[in-house]
């Protein structure tokens, strides 16, 4: 299945369940992967707002902040995520984020 392919899939379980975190995750890496930064992290904004708790969210939306150079943003992203991955007991996630965070120190 191609991305475009993908994505309207994914748009389409949104259309039936606008508060699937899973699917709002996946079209928003979908977006990053074709290079549409902005619906990107449109689709990050919504999905942690929607699901503050979805540590994943946090790490990609910085990642995609980062390769648009963006990086106080990408930063703020990150410090957001570490807390959020510390109080869910994300360690694994927490320690990447660390090691992003670090990396631009």
């Amino acid at each position: 299945m191609n991305q475009p392919d993908r994505a309207q899939m994914l748009k389409e379980v949104l259309k039936e369940n606008p508060k699937d975190a899973f699917a709002r995750y996946g079209l928003a890496l979908e977006y990053a992967k074709a290079g549409e930064i902005e619906a990107a992290l449109a689709e990050f904004k919504t999905l942690l707002e929607l699901h503050p708790e979805y540590v994943p969210g946090y790490q990609m939306a910085a990642q995609t902040l980062l390769d648009a150079g963006r990086e106080q943003e990408g930063k703020g992203m990150l410090e957001k995520g570490i807390a959020c991955a510390k109080k869910s007991g994300n360690q694994h996630a927490q320690s990447e984020m660390e090691m992003m965070l670090a990396e631009l120190e």
